[in-house]
């Protein structure tokens, strides 16, 4: 006897002129998209979960000394016994990788445009953007100290020095990757250059824009906290330096901890961004393997 869940998609089948087997077909692709959907979301925190549990046992079957690596659980209780100073000095790094990340983002976002649209603008930078970003940053900190002392300053230019680079790259090939073609085309229908790199340039760089974005938050924290454990006498690097200072390993690895939430925070604030401003540009490969998926 046909069951209730089969009868009720015959009959709505009826209705909406499809069979009652592609109805079926249907449904359990959707079925299967949710699925997809929930374990998607379910997986980054059972792989975390898995990292912290695989490293809790092995601290504890091997026997290793706190001093050397301390357990999660350790950890977490160091973050508890200094909530106070943690949540000051992220504050601190928050801050001033923030203001050299928007930095970053301003200039970063004006020179790839014009090294994008301007071949000669390219070939005459682009070698001097190459050489100073393989200048180690973490050598350019003491520089920063003579010129404006400890404190606050160092962190944001090194911040914003370590993030500029692939903004600038990122920006740059998207814009220089629009067709000679079309080009041409927008050319003999009466565009100037400022319109094509305005409606065509730009639109064609997002992508490659927000790409650098989601690279360039994670490496200005990067930045701040080399500056800060150098000269800085606030932050989660100078943090890190006087818990190693005291052995007091459990906390070094709990400033790490901050940092690394704090980058996933960030990077997840880049990603919604990108989602809600260029959808467009990775929809279709979306729906592709949502139908790839459901057809298996």
């Amino acid at each position: 006897m046909p069951s209730e869940a089969v009868l009720r998609s015959d009959a709505i089948a009826g209705d909406n002129g499809m069979s009652p087997e592609a109805l079926r077909r249907l449904e359990a692709m959707a079925a299967a998209a949710r699925r997809r959907r929930r374990l998607q979301a379910l997986l980054p925190w059972l792989v975390i979960i898995g990292m912290f549990a695989v490293w809790e046992a092995a601290v504890h079957a091997f026997n290793i000394p706190q001093f050397v690596l301390p357990a999660p659980s350790d950890i977490a209780l160091s973050m508890v016994k200094w909530w106070a100073p943690l949540l000051d000095n992220s504050w601190q790094t928050l801050m001033t990788t923030l203001i050299g990340f928007g930095l970053a983002i301003v200039f970063g976002l004006l020179l790839g445009v014009a090294i994008g649209s301007s071949t000669l603008l390219y070939h005459g930078l682009y070698p001097l953007l190459i050489g100073f970003n393989s200048v180690p940053k973490v050598a350019v900190v003491p520089i920063l100290v003579i010129w404006f002392g400890i404190g606050t300053v160092p962190a944001v230019i090194t911040a914003f020095l370590i993030s500029f680079f692939p903004i600038v790259v990122n920006v740059a090939t998207g814009i220089a990757t629009v067709e000679p073609e079309l080009r041409d085309v927008l050319r003999a229908l009466g565009a100037r250059h400022t319109d094509i790199i305005r409606k065509v340039g730009l639109p064609r760089a997002m992508p490659y824009f927000f790409a650098s974005l989601k690279i360039s938050i994670t490496v200005a924290f990067v930045g701040s906290i080399i500056a800060e454990t150098v000269a800085a006498n606030k932050g989660i690097g100078h943090l890190m330096i006087l818990a190693s200072s005291r052995f007091d390993v459990p906390l070094v690895f709990a400033g790490l901890m901050v940092t690394a939430v704090l980058g996933v925070a960030m990077y997840v604030v880049a990603v919604a961004i990108e989602d809600r401003t260029t959808g467009w540009a990775t929809r279709g490969q979306n729906d592709q393997q949502h139908v790839k998926f459901g057809s298996a």
